[in-house]
């Protein structure tokens, strides 16, 4: 597993030992992600769900994002997490939560922070992209972008609450949804 674009372009990530507890996003799907998203994250503010390795939110801060919050409760996750940003030179970008996501969702919230880009990839067996969507709005700027992999069992509407998806791409068992917050009214 390695960073595909920017700053630390080819530089090889740390993951989890066994592959049981943590499913790192392949380097296809990233690349696909990046490309549908756009090249750039010039100064978007990212939060990367259930991070595992933290490789999406540390492919967008190589890609220009000014500031990323990685997510994750596992132990050995939060510790290869944070030893990727510190490898890659990232600490003064990136943040580390070890913390269930609905928890860290709920602190995120009361300190008021706000991202223009999530992403989402809980284990498949959750069935956890609704409450993922519900759970974000509130962080997200209008338009802000959602990028939600999930199991191809789990079907997301083209309409969830605030969010309507935008793209979907399919690899194998594993589906990734992009949706965006549509602009409340005033």
């Amino acid at each position: 597993m390695r960073i595909i674009a920017g700053l630390a372009r080819g530089r090889v990530l740390k993951t989890p030992r066994g592959g049981d507890v943590t499913r790192p996003t392949a380097d296809r799907v990233r690349e696909t992600v990046f490309n549908v998203l756009g090249q750039s994250c010039e100064g978007l503010r990212v939060l990367d769900l259930f991070a595992g390795t933290g490789a999406l939110g540390l492919e967008a801060v190589s890609r220009g994002a000014s500031r990323a919050v990685l997510v994750d409760d596992g132990r050995e996750a939060v510790a290869v997490c944070r030893q990727n940003v510190e490898a890659l030179g990232f600490g003064d970008r990136v943040a580390v939560r070890a913390l269930p996501v609905r928890k860290a969702l709920a602190a995120l919230e009361g300190e008021a922070a706000r991202f223009e880009l999530v992403f989402s990839d809980p284990p498949y067996a959750h069935r956890a992209g609704v409450e993922v969507l519900e759970g974000i709005a509130p962080l997200v700027v209008p338009s802000g972008v959602a990028v939600i992999e999930h199991g191809r069992d789990e079907a997301l509407d083209e309409v969830v609450g605030p969010w309507r998806r935008e793209d979907e791409r399919r690899f194998g068992g594993t589906v990734v949804s992009i949706f965006r917050l549509t602009p409340r009214a005033p």
